[in-house]
């Protein structure tokens, strides 16, 4: 059920946009900006976060900024590279608006879809995600892992997370600050956003493929991705593994006790070998599989204790101003 609280007439809209490597696609994003947002009525503001591109991403950034001095909008560049989450983290902490809405540098979000954002935020909503029907440009590799991905952590987590959404939604002011309160470095933000809570719905969309360029998305950091999501919003895991170390060792109480009784009934005989290799490499591939379980939560936990910042700014600009470098960090 939507929320009573009045909305603003005239709310600030601020998009955010982090990107690596998209010097093809940012002109065509800010102009599609340009083209959607406008005849929706109210103010808007652009925030552009560079996570250490390796590319003319930075320089393209700065020159669309400076053709256009009318354009509210902020321009972030990280010191490195700390990853999609960290630089999205960065855009909202600096986002002003009374509405915020991430976007993909690559075009795959459309921003014609703001528009129905908005009616369901002024019909009461605090947070409107967009649930992909069709992946366009995907492998069916892909298409496949991300399904079985969603399904696997709807069963694994206690918090909802909704399928087949990305990052793409709005989200009311309230939310924006209920995130900034969340300090872990370890930042599964699909997580985080289902997390939160208030009063969420959804609307579909059919996802085009990107405009230009490849996508950074390798398989590896992909599974990877998958770990934070499970490890941050799981212990399902450990469960199993507590689970399956006593069923072995029942299993294993119980093969003695037969054993005992055999050997007390019908004498002593020479056991098999094969038989002994098998259970000894089964159990070893048990722990090892354990101990690699317990790593992935104990280096999770390694890196919150350190204390580091999520991200580091080099530079900020404003309007084509570069402003205080040292100015921004979490």
């Amino acid at each position: 059920m939507a929320s009573s609280t009045p909305r603003p007439a005239q709310p600030l809209l601020s998009a955010v946009v982090p990107f690596l490597n998209e010097a093809e696609n940012l002109p065509r994003l800010i102009e599609a900006l340009e083209r959607t947002l406008p005849p929706l009525g109210q103010a808007w503001e652009l925030v552009l976060v560079d996570d250490g591109s390796r590319d003319d991403s930075l320089a393209v950034a700065k020159a669309e900024l400076q053709r256009r001095p009318q354009l509210n909008a902020t321009l972030i560049s990280l010191s490195r590279n700390f990853g999609k989450e960290a630089a999205l983290t960065a855009g909202l902490e600096a986002a002003q608006g009374d509405v915020v809405v991430p976007l993909d540098a690559d075009l795959q979000d459309p921003p014609e879809l703001i528009g129905p954002m908005l009616e369901q935020w002024r019909q009461g909503f605090d947070v409107v995600y967009a649930v992909r029907r069709r992946r366009a440009g995907d492998s069916r590799t892909k298409r496949l892992t991300a399904f079985g991905f969603y399904r696997l952590m709807g069963r694994l987590s206690s918090t909802a997370i909704p399928a087949d959404t990305g990052d793409f939604r709005l989200m009311d002011r309230c939310v924006v600050e209920a995130l900034g309160q969340l300090p872990e470095r370890s930042r599964f933000m699909k997580g985080l956003f289902a997390w939160v809570g208030f009063r969420q719905t959804a609307i579909t969309y059919d996802r085009d493929a990107r405009a230009k360029g490849q996508s950074g998305w390798s398989y590896w950091k992909l599974w990877n991705f998958a770990l934070d999501g499970i490890t941050s919003f799981s212990r399902v895991p450990l469960q199993v593994l507590s689970a399956g170390g006593l069923l072995i060792a029942c299993l294993a109480l119980l093969y003695g006790a037969w054993m005992v009784l055999r050997t007390l009934v019908f004498g002593i005989d020479l056991p098999g070998y094969a038989s002994l290799m098998t259970a000894v490499l089964f159990l070893g591939g048990v722990q090892l599989l354990g101990l690699g379980v317990l790593g992935e939560y104990l280096g999770r936990v390694f890196e919150e204790v350190k204390r580091r910042p999520l991200y580091l700014v080099r530079e900020r600009w404003r309007q084509g101003n570069a402003l205080d470098p040292a100015s921004t960090h979490r």
